[in-house]
């Protein structure tokens, strides 16, 4: 049966529980525990729904047709059904430097002819003179799916018509790449290639610009080849960073101390070899009748490197530095060890809690998922409105175009077989807009702003629950008397129900003060962007230093917010409280703090690049051919590009490498401040017994005095 025994330690109520004659220590399971932060819980929950409530909305209005397909000149969506390539009459008109009309409309619709068609031409074709004839029928001369849809060619019989409305293609080229010729243009939807190109009359600068832009779609092909030629090999050089991360971080607790000293001397000795090799050269110039007065001010900084007083500074800077060094490593040679200690510590806890290394995997579904509906919301949102056309005359001065206002609306589907035109041959049916009239179409940028502050809160959210339920974890283990007997059977499972149960509030309290810094910096990029042009270098300096504060302000949050969620896993106060004391705890322990910090980040960065270049080089031997396997039948000549899979796989072990060993990270920070309110609440005696290792108690010549089961523990 379940027992709670409490103890008042320093004013602080903490239970000693016991379970079928184990027991062990762990304040976050205090009866005590109940709801904290429960405003900036509903708040959230509040601000949770009503982010719904937009994504549904968003859902109803929204077509993310109008920005995923393009659009032919009739207003139909090309690259849905049958008809996945848009086929353009002169590509020319779309090259804004060089049409006014283009340019006008800031390229959302280009002022030419635009028709849905199966597949691009692949023949060279020009219409035959033939057709000008009176007798001609132009059905027999042009071809029906390259025209306007709603245009009939059986209905027409002079051809004058077709060529001024541009209702049909007088000419085109086969597929090339990379050349001018007299033709139209084709933009294949679902890949974004560029077919063909424009007419030979103008330059062909703005012809390979175009071109050019679209030879993305062959390197995208082979490097999807590549992609499936390599993806077994790619997967299995991941699974090997993944294996050696998950060995890297088991073995510090035999390695720690080992690493930690070489590390250290190592550091020492490359300062060694500095002072040694200034010297060297400070006495090969010291002869030099050249001084650094001889020189002056220079951009060439090599000469500087041929005078003595050069080699002198740099011998007294290592030589000053050098000595710190050592008598910074004398001095805090005992919390060196202590950092030492606690990094064994944690690797023990990591040992008995394996399921904490793939909890990183949960906390990137929960992002992917707020990015996805954050971005998907965004898109909706942006095509709600109805697209508006409007006529516009594409040569104002040509018969009588000039009395178009392009203030009337039109139908693109309708446009083309009306008769209200016919007077002006340049008259086109063009995208303006989207519709912007209603009460939603109004509220598009408030509702934009919205989607994106609900998006900061919940990442912030998400990482904040990620922290503090492997802070609840690896609490349980420092807190259990007898280890590993006393740890919990599901810590992390537990961890993460407490968390989600008592403390919503608290780590949406501190994920909203940090998207509220984020936020303010984002206004302060876009002012400097909008204002760069027009800035002083007062101005400058100021934004400068605006833009640092704030961005030292968020590192500051950041650390304050994650041992705040470790006060929150492990004693359940509200956020205020937890960051309060979470603070004046670090600062009565600075030294120790700063210490670790830097051994902590020491080896941590040692194993992300033993992990991320041994697994590089391993890819880059293996994918460039050095390395053959006798039993594959892969080879390097299979690859178009042998860089990409080695690129994918360097940036897939350094982003496993940190996952595991932000976890492990999460378990030092979290053990150290348990050690720390270990020492501060405890003296050893039989009612207030010290819960750390047998190691950490001999580095600080501590011991629990009098008989207790569980003394010496490991």
């Amino acid at each position: 049966m379940l027992a709670f025994t409490h103890c008042m330690v320093a004013g602080w109520r903490l239970p000693l529980v016991c379970w079928g004659g184990r027991s062990f220590f762990n304040p976050s399971l205090s009866s005590d525990n109940s709801c904290t932060d429960i405003i900036c819980c509903v708040l959230f929950i509040v601000v949770i729904l009503g982010y719904m409530a937009v994504g549904i909305l968003a859902w109803l209005y929204g077509d993310p047709r109008h920005v995923l397909y393009p659009r032919n000149s009739t207003g139909m969506f090309c690259g849905i059904g049958a008809q996945p390539s848009v086929f353009y009459f002169d590509i020319l008109k779309c090259v804004t430097s060089i049409n006014i009309m283009a340019a006008t409309l800031n390229g959302l619709q280009c002022p030419t002819t635009q028709v849905c068609v199966e597949k691009c031409p692949d023949v060279f074709w020009a219409l035959n003179p033939i057709a000008y004839l009176p007798n001609a029928k132009p059905q027999d001369y042009f071809n029906q799916s390259l025209c306007v849809p709603s245009f009939d060619l059986a209905r027409t019989t002079l051809v004058s018509i077709i060529y001024l409305l541009e209702l049909c293609p007088f000419f085109y080229t086969p597929t090339i790449s990379g050349e001018c010729y007299s033709s139209s243009c084709c933009f294949v939807s679902k890949t974004l290639s560029v077919i063909t190109s424009i007419n030979m009359s103008f330059p062909c600068v703005s012809c390979s610009d175009i071109v050019n832009s679209f030879k993305a779609k062959e390197i995208g092909v082979r490097i999807f080849e590549d992609f499936a030629s390599s993806w077994q090999w790619i997967i299995a050089a991941l699974v090997i960073a993944m294996v050696v991360s998950f060995l890297f971080l088991l073995l510090l607790r035999f390695i720690a101390p080992v690493m930690v000293w070489v590390l250290i001397f190592g550091v020492l000795a490359v300062g060694a070899y500095g002072i040694y090799h200034c010297w060297w050269e400070y006495d090969n110039y010291r002869k030099s009748t050249v001084s650094i007065t001889d020189i002056g001010f220079t951009t060439d900084f090599k000469v500087y490197l041929q005078v003595k007083e050069t080699w002198l500074a740099f011998l007294i800077i290592l030589s000053v530095v050098e000595g710190i060094l050592l008598l910074t490593l004398i001095f805090l040679r005992t919390r060196i060890l202590i950092a030492i200690a606690l990094i064994q510590e944690s690797s023990k806890a990591v040992s008995h809690m394996m399921s904490t290394l793939f909890y990183p995997l949960i906390t990137f579904v929960l992002l992917v998922v707020c990015v996805a509906y954050w971005g998907i919301t965004a898109l909706y949102l942006a095509t709600s409105g109805i697209p508006v056309y409007k006529v516009v005359a594409l040569n104002s001065t040509q018969d009588n175009c000039g009395q178009i206002s392009s203030n009337e609306t039109c139908d693109p589907q309708t446009f083309y077989n009306s008769t209200d035109y016919l007077w002006c041959r340049s008259a086109r049916c063009i995208f303006i807009k989207y519709n912007n009239e209603g009460l939603l179409q109004r509220n598009l940028f408030n509702l934009q702003i919205y989607n994106g502050v609900a998006f900061l809160w919940c990442v912030n959210f998400v990482i904040a629950m990620g922290q503090c339920s492997l802070a609840g974890a690896f609490a349980s283990y420092y807190w259990a008397l007898n280890k590993p007997s006393d740890i919990p059977t599901f810590p992390l499972s537990q961890a993460f129900i407490r968390t989600i149960r008592y403390h919503v509030g608290s780590l949406a309290f501190g994920a909203l003060i940090l998207t509220l810094i984020q936020i303010i910096r984002i206004i302060l990029e876009y002012l400097d962007h909008k204002t760069r042009a027009a800035q002083n270098p007062c101005s400058r300096f100021l934004m400068c230093c605006l833009k640092c504060c704030f961005w030292c302000l968020e590192k500051f949050i950041k650390f304050l917010n994650r041992n705040a969620y470790i006060m929150i896993a492990v004693y359940g106060k509200n956020f205020c409280v937890s960051a309060k004391n979470a603070f004046m705890l670090l600062m009565r322990n600075i030294v120790r703090v700063v210490v670790l910090d830097k051994v902590t980040d020491l080896l941590l960065f040692f194993g992300k690049m033993l992990v991320v270049g041994g697994v590089g080089v391993l890819a880059f031997f293996f994918f460039s051919g050095r390395i053959r396997l006798p039993s594959s039948n892969f080879r390097t000549e299979m690859l178009n590009y042998y860089w990409m899979p080695i690129i994918v796989v360097v940036v897939g072990a350094y982003l496993i490498a940190h996952g595991f060993f932000s976890v492990y990270s999460m378990c030092v920070d979290t053990l150290f401040l348990c050690f720390l309110e270990d020492l501060e609440r405890h003296d050893g005696t039989m009612q207030k017994p010290y819960y750390m290792s047998k190691n950490l108690m001999k580095i600080l010549k501590k011991k629990n005095r009098g008989p207790k089961n569980g003394e010496g523990k490991d």
